[in-house]
């Protein structure tokens, strides 16, 4: 088969796949009321596609289980840590204020606002695991981005996980109930966890630009990086978080997205 039909092959398969999970994310928001289930979604529709790619892709094999490993455990880990963090809770104020102006959360516009963008978006930012997936052996200076994309995934898994981590822990203490969280990595950044899945995304398409065309997937790590900043990320996320005591204090001394050593 070449690569052509492979990819049409992938790629078909892998939009099949979300369709799935977003209808079936959207029917648990449906049952539990409310739509913050998608991010619970988002992990787990990459980890298929992941999976669907090194199964049905005839290309490097060794480059296509890698991408499925990386994918796997940054893809379960996230799924997870969103479950337990939005169990038993309302609705994300994210996804409400963004429904509220998209005029109500009627079905269509749930369905169409939330889950079909969502979903629409996991298929595109995933095109460099497709793409990777029917393409060659990477070789020579490709093993230096494969191995610089692996890095860079490393240490966006890191701010990610350990962020999420340090977040929850304090959450969790009665002791902070009404401060601004500003320690660990969130003195360094104010949306550690954000930037880490940049890092991470921008790491998977190293690995895919390591054999042409896959280079040409550059879109992709672009609108993830887009998503994670402005469309339902850190942007978002700051206009609720603003007029809390101390918020602005934080602003003032903390980076908003790539890390620094804080201020004063």
């Amino acid at each position: 088969m070449s690569a052509a039909a492979n990819l049409l092959v992938v790629s078909a398969a892998s939009l099949a796949v979300l369709v799935v999970v977003q209808a079936a994310a959207f029917a648990v928001g449906r049952r539990i009321g409310r739509v913050n289930v998608v991010d619970v979604a988002w992990g787990i529709g990459f980890v298929l596609v992941a999976f669907v790619a090194a199964v049905l892709g005839d290309g490097d094999a060794g480059r296509r289980w890698l991408l499925f490993v990386l994918v796997a455990v940054w893809g379960a880990r996230l799924s997870i840590h969103m479950h337990r963090k939005s169990a038993g809770k309302g609705e994300d104020p994210r996804y409400r204020d963004l429904l509220e102006r998209a005029g109500g959360a009627s079905t269509a516009t749930v369905v169409l606002r939330v889950f079909t963008i969502q979903g629409a978006a996991q298929w595109f930012v995933s095109l460099p695991l497709q793409v990777s997936a029917v393409l060659g052996v990477t070789s020579g200076v490709g093993t230096v981005a494969v191995a610089a994309g692996v890095v860079l995934w490393a240490v966006g898994l890191t701010f990610e996980a350990v962020g999420d981590r340090q977040m929850l822990r304090f959450t969790r203490d009665p002791a902070n109930r009404g401060r601004i969280m500003d320690r660990g990595l969130w003195a360094w950044t104010r949306h550690p966890n954000y930037f880490g899945d940049a890092c991470l995304w921008w790491g998977v398409w190293l690995i895919c630009a390591s054999v042409w065309p896959g280079v040409l997937t550059v879109l992709s790590p672009i609108l993830m990086t887009y998503f994670l900043v402005y469309a339902t990320g850190a942007r978002l996320l700051e206009k609720s978080m603003v007029e809390r005591p101390g918020y602005r204090a934080y602003q003032a001394r903390t980076a908003f997205f790539v890390p620094r050593p804080p201020r004063g």
